[in-house]
């Protein structure tokens, strides 16, 4: 039997996600009120279908892919809408938010009386004959997720109550866009300083594999570091505020933020992190 399956909203993640989706044969409705020109060709592009609140709420599963920050507003949206339903669709945040917030979410959803999943996406949109990201499930519903496995999605079941799921995302992703946030922080300092030449030339013979990374890794992170701002501060709450490197999390805050404001400015910082991961890949060749 056909599912229809209600994705908010259409961004990067969302709108391939539902490509994968609708391409296995479910329905895909999304909400493009007021939406820009780019999103409606990328929503077109990946088989989404434009639907009223009425018709989203009526969806047997909805999946909340939004940054971070916008997580909660979206999970009282959605309680509002499906309250006065009948039938309740499983309704899955899949948002990169620490275990307090899912578990808030997890009561707006639970006063409209609707079955909730706690979701970690770990991986890449999933591209056309490419492979799906990892979607971490936990909670008591995650099994009623097992269709999503014969519609192209890659769900792995985490044992565990509601926020074990966001416990590895969160973990996950402290180690990962850590990883990040010090090497872009350490090569800006070291190519202002100038040492860029050395520094490149030391990981090549000792940290290979840290420098391979950051040639994928530094031009990939700098029009996604807006979104890593609010990630950041999850993952510094995941740690709580007495934790010693919970400070850590909210300096690569600061961090990522003050390299999106540049990305949209003069881009400084921008083309020193591009022209280190360049110049290290053309030493390799």
């Amino acid at each position: 039997m056909s599912k229809t399956i209600a994705i908010l909203a259409p961004g990067a993640m969302g709108s391939a996600v539902a490509r994968r989706l609708s391409e296995n044969g479910a329905r895909v409705l999304t909400s493009l009120k007021g939406r820009s020109d780019a999103t409606l060709k990328r929503a077109a592009d990946a088989g989404m279908i434009g639907a009223e609140d009425d018709a989203i709420a009526d969806a047997d599963i909805i999946l909340s892919i939004v940054p971070p920050g916008e997580a909660v507003a979206l999970a009282e949206r959605l309680a509002a809408l499906i309250v006065r339903r009948e039938k309740k669709p499983v309704v899955v945040d899949c948002n990169a938010v620490n275990v307090d917030t899912v578990q808030r979410i997890e009561e707006i959803i639970g006063s409209a009386q609707a079955p909730f999943v706690d979701g970690g996406i770990i991986g890449f949109p999933p591209q056309p004959g490419g492979k799906s990201p990892a979607f971490y499930m936990s909670g008591e519903y995650a099994g009623e997720l097992a269709v999503l496995k014969d519609l192209g999605l890659d769900v792995r079941i985490v044992e565990g109550p509601v926020g074990a799921a966001s416990a590895l995302k969160m973990s996950y992703a402290g180690i990962v866009k850590g990883l990040a946030g010090i090497g872009s922080a350490m090569v800006v300092a070291a190519t202002k300083a100038g040492a860029a030449d050395a520094l490149r030339d030391e990981l090549a013979l000792s940290q290979p594999a840290v420098l391979a990374r950051l040639e994928v890794a530094l031009p990939d992170m700098i029009p996604k570091a807006y979104r890593w701002v609010a990630e950041m501060r999850e993952i510094s709450g995941f740690l709580g505020a007495d934790h010693p490197a919970s400070q850590i999390y909210e300096g690569f805050a600061r961090w990522f933020e003050h390299l999106a404001a540049d990305a949209n400015g003069e881009a400084v910082d921008a083309e020193l992190l591009k022209a280190f991961a360049a110049r290290a890949t053309q030493k390799k060749s």
